[in-house]
């Protein structure tokens, strides 16, 4: 099993030919951060999530697909008077995808958030391949 990130599906093909793949661009670095290590028997994913809390964070597996998304506003802060002379923190709702393929199911992932970094540990399953049917062809008169 290999764990690919999903790209967007929102692209515009020309803008794309023109600018550099958003997975690696600079805006797309500023939020989830992802570490992926391969050990023996799962693999484990660091994803970096500051100032976010356990409650902002959601994970689920659609369609073989690994989701996670966070989502965050600027209306929990406390209200001050003041202009923002320069503003670099993120708000709103971030999402990263992966590849784990069908075998694996929620319940066989583990996770946990501490210190603003979500660990998952995903188990290695090796991908069920059918044994191709022997097919003979009639041989006729």
């Amino acid at each position: 099993m290999l764990m690919i990130p999903r790209r967007r599906n929102d692209f515009d093909l020309l803008e794309d030919m023109f600018k550099i793949d958003p997975f690696f661009s600079e805006e797309g670095s500023k939020v989830m951060k992802t570490d992926i290590k391969e050990k023996k028997d799962k693999y484990l994913i660091d994803i970096d999530l500051p100032g976010y809390e356990k409650e902002d964070i959601k994970v689920h597996i659609e369609d073989g697909y690994l989701n996670i998304v966070a989502k965050t506003n600027s209306e929990n802060e406390e209200k001050e008077e003041g202009t923002f002379l320069r503003k670099e923190r993120y708000y709103g709702e971030c999402s990263r995808s992966f590849y784990i393929g069908d075998q694996v199911k929620e319940e066989d992932i583990k996770a946990s958030f501490r210190n603003g970094t979500l660990r998952l540990e995903i188990p290695k399953v090796e991908e069920k391949k059918a044994i191709p049917e022997k097919k003979y062809i009639q041989i006729g008169d």
